[in-house]
């Protein structure tokens, strides 16, 4: 009886697998067809992705990862037989991915958010099985970015092709359609003539020196919350004041992706429930252009965050219609606007028009003087106010500590001075004196770097780990700008938003995680743009290994240096010099170098 039943069972598999293979067969020619043009680049660049080398972000199937990634560096043998595989090129569709403000992996994983808190703008990275191990494409018709200062005013069309911000906001002087290009006439919701003309208004308001915003470089560093296409932060630069402008992925949704392509400095982020990634006294003003934000929210939260940024002394200048209107709901919310801030002991430094702005307490002697019981608290005394990283926003005021602020450093200005002295010396047959504008240093320490790029007309994100030493601090007293970040995980930014990036011992500090070379390639490329340059400092194990993965991703090496010029290699440190080709899907991927 059991082998009657074992031929009567392979009788009927037969059809049975006839079936599955139609329905395969079906399925492959439909989505082959619904990808397009783009199935065919794809399979160009190895649709077949697999993780043979199991370097994804993150731990491996076995929980060893970094057995794992050790071997992908040579430390167990076979490490010279590995060839990286091609990489396919993704959907169009995700020409814009930002793998950690995906709202379609919100959508698909049912994530429950509280969207009165934002949560559903704030970071959510996939899981490994949910990532994206492909090359993001440009869009049709691409082109290389136009160079600044001349972005700051216009930038070609085809690069964003999104223009319903210039109908939404056509009375607002936000931006104009002409032809082949974007222009950005400077104005606001609050400023619609004109950006220039508003930071003036600001300065003469507080009777800065000479009306100048810089105040005699008393004022250096800017948050500017709900930016816009953060017009008020592109005609600071010009004041010798930088500003971190945010915005959400919200309903503008390319709002930062046109700052970053104006060469403006910019990053995605929103006033939820987690700490902003600056540590606190970051910045001397805070600024809110009709950012539709509820400052009265549980407890006054977002204003207290807002307070912690703040540096004693520094200002916050809110143009919004509860500062001039008279209509029932607006004076309310003025009132209590007014009593909260009074109970964070801050001041009215000038009010005139739409604007007020308030000024931040110099010493803790108001708090101190507070009546007992009084809302909102003083944080508690060992609550640290410089961790930010996976750090919950506190409805508390954060007093000055009275410790003393002991970490002893140096600038050590004159080596990296000669450090990027030559690096541009490395890159200067390949760039003009505009090549380059936006820059990241993917691990800062110090700020140096940047430091050392003064005399360019560039500004630098510094990007600090989350896991290393408190030093974005330092960088904010040094008047530059920085965020901190776990390399491990997707940044929060657009695709092709930087010209340069420089990767000190990047690849190395992830290793030691467990983290996945492979996958960081693949984010450098998705924010990198076209013709940028990436200058890798790291171990000669790291540079061989990066080294296989050119062609793949499309990226030429033009040196490979000592770390230090004249000199033996330090700890074994080589610098790799890579410039990111520019190809199109619609072009074949093409070489249009």
């Amino acid at each position: 009886m059991r082998g009657r039943a074992d031929g009567g069972q392979k009788r009927h598999l037969v059809p049975f697998i006839c079936v599955v293979l139609l329905i395969f067969g079906f399925l492959f020619i439909y989505f082959g067809g619904h990808r397009g043009k783009h199935a065919s680049a794809a399979l160009d660049y190895g649709t077949k992705f697999s993780r043979s080398l199991g370097l994804g972000w993150g731990s491996s199937d076995d929980g060893d990862a970094s057995k794992t990634y050790n071997y992908a560096l040579g430390k167990e043998d076979g490490y010279e037989n590995i060839t990286p595989k091609s990489f396919p090129v993704c959907d169009d569709r995700h020409m814009e991915l930002i793998p950690c403000l995906d709202r379609n992996l919100i959508y698909q994983t049912r994530l429950k958010l509280d969207l009165s808190l934002m949560e559903h703008y704030e970071r959510h990275c996939p899981q490994t099985e949910r990532r994206f191990n492909c090359l993001i494409p440009p869009p049709s018709g691409y082109k290389v970015p136009i160079k600044w200062p001349k972005s700051r005013d216009e930038v070609w069309k085809a690069n964003i092709p999104h223009t319903h911000l210039a109908h939404e906001k056509s009375d607002q002087n936000w931006m104009v359609v002409k032809g082949d290009k974007i222009h950005f006439p400077g104005g606001g919701t609050h400023f619609h003539y004109g950006a220039d003309k508003y930071i003036a208004l600001i300065a003469n308001m507080l009777n800065f020196s000479n009306s100048e915003i810089n105040n005699d470089g008393r004022l250096r560093t800017v948050l500017d919350v709900g930016c816009g296409v953060a017009s008020f932060g592109g005609y600071l630069l010009s004041s010798n004041v930088i500003a971190m402008s945010l915005a959400p992925n919200d309903v503008h949704q390319n709002q930062i992706q046109f700052a970053l392509e104006r060469g403006i400095p910019a990053f995605l982020g929103v006033l939820g429930t987690w700490r902003l990634p600056y540590p606190s006294r970051s910045f001397e003003l805070a600024h809110c252009s009709r950012c539709r934000i509820d400052w009265l929210q549980r407890d006054g939260i977002l204003l207290l965050e807002l307070d912690r940024l703040l540096r004693p002394g520094g200002f916050f200048a809110y143009s919004s219609p509860e500062a001039y209107a008279q209509d029932e709901e607006d004076l309310r919310i003025w009132r209590e606007m007014s009593a909260l801030v009074e109970n964070m002991c801050w001041k009215i430094a000038a009010k005139q028009n739409q604007t007020v702005i308030w000024v931040k307490p110099l010493t803790n002697d108001c708090y101190m003087d507070r009546a007992p019981g009084v809302l909102p608290p003083l944080c508690r005394s060992d609550a640290d106010p410089d961790a930010v990283w996976g750090v919950q926003m506190e409805a508390c005021i954060t007093p000055y500590s009275e410790r003393e602020y002991t970490m002893k450093y140096y600038y050590i200005y004159e080596n990296w001075q000669l450090r990027v002295d030559n690096y541009w010396n490395l890159i200067s047959p390949k760039i003009t004196s505009n090549t380059i504008r936006n820059v990241m240093d993917m691990r800062a320490h110090m700020g140096s770097f940047a430091a050392a790029l003064r005399d360019k007309d560039v500004w630098v994100m510094n990007v600090v780990p989350h896991d290393g030493p408190s030093t974005l601090k330092i960088i904010y007293d040094r008047g530059l700008i920085g965020t901190v970040h776990d390399w491990c995980e997707s940044f929060s930014t657009y695709p092709r938003t930087y010209d340069l990036l420089h990767a000190w011992m990047v690849f190395s500090s992830i290793e030691k995680r467990g983290c996945s070379a492979e996958d960081l390639l693949l984010e450098i490329d998705r924010i990198l743009r076209p013709t940028g340059f990436i200058i890798i400092r790291d171990s000669r194990a790291v540079i061989e290994l990066i080294k296989k993965y050119l062609s793949a991703l499309h990226w030429e090496f033009f040196a490979v240096v000592n770390a230090e010029p004249n000199s033996e290699p330090v700890d074994g440190e080589v610098i790799l010099l890579i410039q990111k080709k520019v190809w199109l899907v619609d072009e074949s991927l093409k070489d249009l170098r």
